[in-house]
Parts: structure tokens; C-alpha cells; sequence
């Protein structure tokens, strides 16, 4: 490492840096393992630290954008006959925050992020959006240090096996929510609760309301991808509600 970190730390970016091997197939370890110096710092770390050199948040931009291709690109070639449509919403259902952070902890990311002592303390490893901003930072480095295919066969290994368990009548979530709900006669209504992150990435934070009754919550990086997670949270409980 070409910075300092923790000996917890060290070791978690070597076990990260393994597992990630291991999925590429890399028949050994990566000499240099200064590529994983950016998108492991969180931007909380830089108020502590001297020369702590650049952040994660750039290479998050980068990722976001290489991940949104590269699951296009295999929806597109993977489901020939499914609308444009179709595949934006299988996109939006894979690519969002809680998925990347359930992937990330897969890969044990949050054992290896540097964070500010206050961002430390109160959880930050196991927060769902350093968790997802970290992972498209990786996803970043991949594509600058070793190429599009090296990002390519990363992001199909961890998101294929998403992409494989969404049902197989894939759907609009919001529009299943609506029609249960007018069976009973009941409205259906969205409520945003909060909005983080810089403008050009924006997280909104959405509550579904059945008949009042709070029942959903869901987080996108739009307004309609956070109410089509909060509507999938509330199908799943709506037994629970009749």
C-alpha cells in the first residue's frame, strides 16, 4: 500500500484484493496495490489525514456510469426479446443501492474502507450508501488500471447471479401496488423522507403509503427508481396487511 492504513485495514484489502483476483483470474496477487487506495477512501477521512491523496468520489462517478453500461449491455444481449422498457426496469431493480451494498458485503468492503474517525464510530462500514459508493469506485479503478473487459467480467460476476433471481414475471412494481390496493378500495401514495448527496448524485429516500398506513421503503437515485423499491417493499408485506 502506498499510504498508511490500520492493520485491520491492510488485511481486508488484501483479502478484497484476493477475492477479486479470484473472480478475474488472476494467477496471482497484483504487485501494486495502490489502485485500491482511491476507492477504499471515503471522503470522511480526508478532514484527518495529511496528504491522504483522492477520494472515492470521483471514481464513483466513473463506475456508476461503467456499471450502467456493462448491465446494459448484457441485458441487451442476454434478453433479445424483452422491450426497452423491460430492461430498464430489470436494470433499475439490479443496479441501486441496496443491491450494490448487499454485493459489497459479499466482498467484505466495508472491512477495508478508510473512514473519518466520527463516520467510524457511528457505523460507516456497514452503511448501505458507503458500502454502494465504494463498490462503483472500485468498479472505476478496475476500468482505469486494467481495462473495460477486466470491469466487464467483474461486474457479470457479481451481478449476473442479481439479475438471475429477479422473477421471472418481472415488473412495475408501483403498477402491482396500485392494483391490489384499488381491490380494497385503498389509495396508494408516495412520500419522500430524504435526499442526500451532491446534486449530480442525488439518493432519494421514499416511504409507500397504503391507505395511510406507511408499508414501504425504497432508495434510488431518482425519484421513480426509490418509489419502485419502496412498492416492491410493500408487495412483499401485503399479506400482512389484509
Amino acid at each position: 500500500m502506498t499510504r498508511e492504513w490500520s492493520g485491520e485495514e491492510i488485511t481486508a484489502a488484501r483479502a478484497l484484493e484476493r477475492r477479486i483476483g479470484e473472480l478475474l483470474g488472476w494467477p496471482e496477487p497484483a504487485a501494486d496495490l495502490s489502485w485500491l487506495d482511491a476507492p477504499l477512501t471515503h471522503p470522511s477521512y480526508m478532514f484527518e489525514a495529511e496528504n491522504a491523496g483522492e477520494n472515492n468520489q470521483r471514481l464513483e462517478f466513473l463506475g456508476d456510469a461503467a456499471l450502467d453500461f456493462l448491465t446494459g449491455e448484457y441485458l441487451y444481449l442476454s434478453y433479445p426479446d424483452s422491450p426497452e422498457g423491460d430492461l430498464t426496469k430489470m436494470r433499475a431493480a439490479v443496479v441501486n443501492e441496496a443491491t450494490l451494498a448487499r454485493v459489497a458485503r459479499r466482498l467484505n468492503l466495508g472491512a477495508a474502507l478508510r473512514l473519518g474517525r466520527g463516520e467510524r464510530n457511528s457505523g460507516g462500514r456497514k452503511r448501505d450508501s458507503n458500502l454502494a459508493d465504494a463498490l462503483e469506485a472500485l468498479i472505476g479503478a478496475l476500468y482505469l488500471r486494467f481495462g473495460l473487459e477486466s470491469a466487464r467480467v467483474f461486474v457479470r460476476a457479481l451481478f449476473v447471479p442479481e439479475i438471475d433471481a429477479l422473477p421471472a414475471a418481472f415488473g412495475d412494481n408501483k403498477t402491482k401496488l396500485q392494483e391490489l390496493a384499488q381491490t380494497r378500495g385503498w389509495r396508494v401514495s408516495y412520500r419522500v423522507v430524504a435526499e442526500r448527496g451532491p446534486d449530480h448524485r442525488k439518493i432519494f429516500s421514499v416511504e409507500a403509503l397504503v391507505d395511510g398506513r406507511q408499508t414501504g421503503a425504497g432508495s434510488g437515485r431518482t425519484k421513480k427508481e426509490a418509489e419502485q423499491q419502496a412498492a416492491g417493499a410493500a408487495l412483499q408485506k401485503w399479506n400482512h396487511l389484509v
